[in-house]
């Protein structure tokens, strides 16, 4: 069924002109005659300014805010929702009502009453709402659902998936950064990292129901009093040890690239500070400036689940956070063979019980190109999936239904209500 003129390229609208909406947002420079980005509603002025001249958005077609674009009328086919966690239910309601299908960015909501309220309203509505969940689209995972798929392994008996989290990414994040408090970012650690690693388990099931959940992990490292003698408070302020540092705010955000969209306001766009200014801010004001283990943060830097399925099928995930490479791993073991790969080196290795050879079983590795595109290559694919479903293509196999995309987000609210409850969590889905 056609949601748009499949003659004609999407139209969208950007809600939340941050990094997250901009990548994906920028398929329409690579593809015009696909998608076209015709409005943006972002409350930062200058933010608001670069994506308008990026993307040639006329002044009349940009606003502060989701309730200025919905109070006039419908501009475009679809929204890219790319706001704050605990803001992304309450600007896609008003979008659906308004006639805009959504692409939302994860997690979609920050417990499940939301998105239940959020499934109401696609469904009332009509609309597609697909979930940003980049990672079904990376051809490393998608090349291993379609193994499984294929029987190659026969069912699944036991997944085993891991996430660390590299000293960089975790300090620049959820130390120093937007989502190192709970309350002030409204999703924990388990969500807003892992609800990818939570999605790719449920999604390799293929719909089987979890049913129950048990965690363990806490905040351990990123402490007060885990601070090695010398450390001050800010690394450019009354630091003794800054130079040798790998956690130093110098190192990290002036004399590297690493994460600097989330360090310097408008990077990602192009604005572009004085090497003295840089210095100053993070010195005197930045919160990326702060110390690591003196940062006030309050989300866990460990965690650990297992997972149960209605089929007796059982999964575990682990998140490390402070690991010196950042790299995912899975492990998926079937009733005729395993796949076992890392994503970020690249490779899968699906191997099978054969007594004929003296190792006892074959095993054949598959390659998997590797770019620099995020998430393994899965941002723009997602998009692609979300424009041809739009013009009345088939979904991939990758496919983000919002309907689909649910069990991986309640997994996640049940292990943090195990882990903080130090109890097992039955699920009721």
């Amino acid at each position: 069924m056609n949601h748009t003129n499949a003659n004609q390229p999407v139209s969208a609208v950007i809600v939340g002109a941050g990094q997250r909406a901009m990548i994906y947002a920028s398929y329409a420079l690579k593809h015009p005659d696909r998608l076209r980005i015709v409005g943006v509603a972002e409350p930062d002025a200058a933010r608001r300014r670069l994506a308008a001249s990026l993307h040639g958005i006329p002044e009349s077609q940009c606003f502060d805010s989701v309730h200025a674009l919905t109070a006039g009328p419908k501009l475009a086919d679809a929204a890219i929702n790319g706001t704050m966690d605990r803001l992304h239910v309450e600007t896609t309601l008003p979008l659906l009502d308004a006639g805009y299908h959504v692409l939302l960015e994860k997690p979609m909501g920050i417990h499940m009453e939301e998105i239940d309220r959020l499934r109401e309203a696609a469904q009332r509505t009509k609309r597609v709402v697909m979930i940003c969940h980049v990672l079904r689209y990376a051809p490393f995972y998608a090349a291993i659902r379609r193994a499984i798929a294929s029987g190659e392994i026969g069912d699944i008996v036991n997944i085993q998936t891991a996430e660390h989290v590299s000293y960089h990414h975790m300090a620049v994040s959820f130390v120093r950064g937007k989502w190192s408090s709970e309350e002030q970012c409204g999703s924990p650690m388990l969500l807003q990292k892992c609800c990818h690693d939570l999605d790719i388990i449920a999604w390799l099931m293929n719909g089987v129901k979890p049913v129950r959940v048990g965690s363990f992990g806490a905040l351990v490292h990123f402490r007060p009093e885990r601070a090695p003698e010398g450390a001050g408070m800010r690394c450019l302020a009354d630091c003794r040890i800054e130079d040798s540092c790998p956690y130093s705010a110098r190192k990290q955000y002036i004399e590297r690239d690493t994460w600097n969209f989330h360090v310097w306001g408008n990077f990602d766009l192009g604005l572009r500070r004085s090497e003295e200014e840089m210095y100053r801010l993070l010195r005197d004001e930045s919160p990326y400036g702060r110390c690591v283990w003196h940062s006030g943060n309050d989300v866990v830097d460990r965690q650990s689940v297992i997972m149960e399925f209605e089929n007796g099928c059982t999964a575990t995930h682990n998140m490390v956070g402070g690991a010196a490479k950042s790299y995912r791993t899975l492990h998926i073991v079937g009733t005729k063979g395993d796949i076992q790969g890392n994503l970020e080196d690249g490779y899968f290795e699906i191997r099978k019980p054969d007594t004929s050879v003296k190792a006892g079983y074959t095993s054949a590795r598959t390659d998997i190109s590797v770019t620099d595109d995020s998430h393994g290559g899965g941002d723009l694919r997602l998009v692609e999936d979300f424009v041809q479903v739009l013009q009345g293509g088939e979904p991939s196999l990758s496919y983000t239904a919002l309907e689909e995309s649910v069990y991986g987000h309640a997994i996640a609210f049940a292990a943090e209500r195990s882990r903080k409850g130090r109890r097992l969590e039955e699920l009721k889905l």
